[in-house]
């Protein structure tokens, strides 16, 4: 990923790990297999973890231990009432700024 792309994605990966978790509960590695998935493929795993250390202190989510068959208990995060009203506002907060970069673009090409 590309200096501008790393530096962008660090103000938006709370949001789309909330996104994530709006779908359904998941475990940290889950969450960055998905993330992989979806096409960012350079994330490093720790930047997840730490990520979701800070959604949990800010009560975004709720935090299950669930045995595991290898080693210890996995905590799953699951988006509570405080989560989602914080994904609605970072979707308002994104759409406002997508409509006026798009809005920037368009007129650069006129």
């Amino acid at each position: 990923m590309g200096n501008q792309m790393t530096e962008m994605l660090k103000g938006t990966l709370e949001g789309i790990v909330l996104a994530l978790l709006a779908g359904q509960p998941a475990y940290g590695y889950e969450i960055t297999a998905r993330l992989r998935e979806q096409g960012f493929t350079d994330l490093v795993e720790g930047t997840v973890y730490a990520l979701l250390v800070r959604i949990e202190q800010k009560g975004f989510v709720d935090v299950e231990k669930v045995p595991s068959e290898k080693g210890p208990p996995r905590k799953v995060y699951s988006l509570n009432p405080q989560g989602r009203e914080q994904l609605a506002e970072f979707w308002r907060t994104w759409s406002f700024l997508a409509e006026r970069i798009e809005q920037l673009h368009d007129d650069k090409e006129r």
